[in-house]
């Protein structure tokens, strides 16, 4: 009988959150690659140097593990001095699995710091990827570098706190038109915009989604969508949608349109 691979897991900016539940501390790691119960993962580096040193895990105890395709396990580790072998024991199933869809969200990139608040939000809300992009109103330019790493350390963090089972991708910055492209890639497309003829949202959305798995919810910038941009979209088979009478800071749009769609998931 073959014995289960050992992996080691590639050094990443996922790290541990522990989460109380009920009077058990659960402490939570992502690993890379995909694995299967009965696999032995090694757990180096940050992760293994916190469950060691900071949460004094000891060789018997139990911690969930979360490896790239969002499989939760729980797993039994193995500690020596510097590192830390898991062994998965169990499939754990994970609230993102329960979703009904999955949501997207394409982010004209705003002012500031103001999109490192928008990834963690998003990331807390349940966003399966976050899409950063340029278009014609846009204040931020291409030569601010940096950013993308950035927020996809954000993204990790906010996936620990919030005990998803899944880091969302924040893919590079596109242009608008890149994002255009996109569109055949989700069975829904949802491209907010405040002049779009003013409909109830709980009317319309399920009526909209009825069979969607894959939805794109696109946010412009602090200036908003010009006609053209709503015009290109809606040729590529976008639904131009408003969220009510009132205009919300682009930070916000996306926000309050995520939380919609997670009650009607």
């Amino acid at each position: 009988m073959r014995a289960p691979a050992e992996t080691t897991s590639k050094r990443n900016p996922f790290s541990i959150a522990s989460k109380k539940r009920s009077n058990q501390i659960s402490d939570r790691v992502f690993v890379a690659g995909t694995h299967a119960v009965g696999d032995r993962v090694k757990i180096e580096g940050g992760d293994a140097r916190k469950l060691i040193t900071v949460l004094r895990r000891r060789t018997g105890d139990r911690i969930e593990v979360i490896d790239s395709a969002a499989q939760r396990f729980e797993a039994m580790i193995e500690v020596d001095r510097k590192s830390v072998v898991a062994t998965l024991e169990n499939r754990v199933a994970g609230a993102d699995e329960a979703a009904a869809f999955s949501v997207s969200v394409a982010q004209a990139i705003p002012k500031g710091q103001k999109m490192d608040f928008v990834v963690e939000k998003l990331t807390e809300l349940g966003a399966y990827e976050i899409l950063p992009f340029y278009c014609e109103r846009t204040v931020p330019r291409r030569s601010e570098g940096g950013r993308h790493e950035r927020w996809e350390r954000l993204a990790a963090s906010a996936a620990r706190q919030s005990g998803r089972s899944r880091i969302p991708a924040v893919v590079a910055p596109h242009d608008f038109d890149t994002i255009l492209e996109r569109f055949n890639g989700y069975d829904r497309v949802l491209f907010l915009w405040e002049l779009a003829e003013q409909q109830p949202l709980h009317d319309r959305l399920p009526r909209l989604l009825k069979g969607a798995r894959s939805i794109l919810v696109v946010v412009g910038p602090e200036g908003g969508f010009s006609s053209e941009e709503a015009t290109l979209a809606q040729q590529r088979g976008a639904h131009l949608t408003s969220i009510g009478r009132r205009i919300v800071r682009t930070e916000t749009a996306a926000l309050v349109m995520l939380a919609i769609l997670n009650y009607l998931a």
